[in-house]
């Protein structure tokens, strides 16, 4: 009997040192993407002798962009420190916090490849034409730094998912009972 339990013990072990494993590989993976893509957009400019310069201020979705990419950075390299902390119970907060920073990230990339679309395509109802055939490093540039940023999403998304099995797995699942079970629970 103490051998099973052993075993049960042993094989709970291995099963949470391997999920902090991916937890830790995927906070440190994120931080270096997060930071690539900030970099990536912000050195981002270019100037056109016919139509002057573009850089990533200038447009409202790629200063966005840059936002949340600095501060998914700031917080992956702080959420790294706080796995090696245990000082307290910090699974609901980071279960929290990985979910609105995976979707903040959706929104900035929502907006950055709006910016993008629209200077690859223009939109001729608003008498916008194309761009990138004037400024093609600079549209190049951004459609690195979304993948970049695409990348980093994947790994928060990753890590909400991570958190979210840390957090539920403590618990229980909830009893399904019959009908006939539940009618003589009323009576």
């Amino acid at each position: 009997m103490s051998e099973e339990r052993e075993s049960t013990i042993s094989a709970s072990s291995n099963h949470h040192n391997s999920l902090r494993f991916l937890e830790l590989s995927l906070r440190l993976v994120a931080t270096p993407l997060c930071a690539a893509s900030l970099w990536l957009t912000v050195v981002n400019k270019q100037t056109s002798d016919s139509y002057g310069n573009v850089a990533f201020n200038n447009l409202s979705g790629l200063r966005y962009l840059v936002c949340i990419n600095a501060i998914s950075m700031a917080y992956s390299a702080a959420s790294t420190l706080f796995c090696f902390f245990k000082c307290f119970d910090r699974d609901w907060i980071l279960l929290i916090v990985d979910q609105l920073v995976a979707y903040l990230m959706v929104t900035s990339g929502s907006a950055a490849a709006e910016v993008l679309y629209l200077a690859r395509e223009g939109d001729r109802k608003a008498s916008w034409s194309e761009a990138c055939s004037y400024f093609g490093r600079f549209c190049d540039r951004i459609k690195g730094s979304l993948a970049l940023h695409l990348a980093a999403l994947l790994s928060f998304i990753a890590l909400a998912l991570v958190s979210a099995y840390r957090v539920f797995s403590k618990f229980e699942a909830p009893s399904v009972s019959t009908t006939k079970e539940a009618a003589e629970v009323d009576q």
